[in-house]
């Protein structure tokens, strides 16, 4: 359920690394996009800590809720449990070998009250090379400090003026769930 939410902005996410034009190739560039999905609760295994959520489309996906889902017990069949999930990248032209930054810790903040809920964010950070780029497609291809590649598809092939091989560019890249839990009729 989780990677059917997130899944869709991946590649939106990654497509901002070139979105600069060659004006702009010194300066920041920002994308964020969220995107909110509500289930309704279903099923609750409270020996094994499963709620069974279930979506507007009528599909079921079972959620395991681990130690520390605090409220845990005071989820009960029929809530309506909202996800908010937000991702956002900001880009910027690096011409350094600086050594790339520790990743920061993710934090977990919980709702206040006696209803589950709460928020879990991480930012990271990291410088990567670009590898190839094709106009025609047009698209990137990108390889990380740790030699991971990975490919994404630009917008417009005009993104992609001032950019060639070789260049680092430094991305800096968050995501947050927010969780809440509502009681219909309350």
């Amino acid at each position: 359920m989780l990677s059917r939410i997130s899944r869709s902005f991946a590649p939106a996410a990654a497509a901002v690394l070139l979105l600069a034009s060659s004006a702009l190739a010194q300066k920041p560039v920002s994308m964020a996009d969220s995107v909110t999905a509500t289930f309704t609760v279903d099923a609750i295994d409270h020996a094994n800590r499963i709620v069974t959520l279930k979506a507007e489309d009528g599909t079921f996906d079972d959620v395991y809720c681990g130690p520390e889902v605090q409220r845990f017990d005071a989820l009960k069949v029929g809530d309506k449990v909202s996800f908010r999930y937000h991702e956002s990248l900001v880009t910027s032209l690096k011409h350094s070998t600086a050594p790339p930054k520790a990743p920061a810790a993710a934090a977990v903040t919980r709702t206040p009250g006696a209803a589950p809920g709460g928020t879990i964010a991480r930012q990271m950070t990291a410088v990567v090379t670009l590898d190839a780029i094709d106009p025609k497609v047009p698209s990137v291809t990108v390889s990380t400090e740790n030699g991971h590649k990975m490919s994404f598809k630009v917008e417009n092939a005009k993104n992609l003026e001032g950019y060639k091989v070789g260049d680092k560019v430094e991305v800096t890249y968050t995501q947050a769930l927010a969780v809440s839990v509502t009681t219909p009729g309350k």
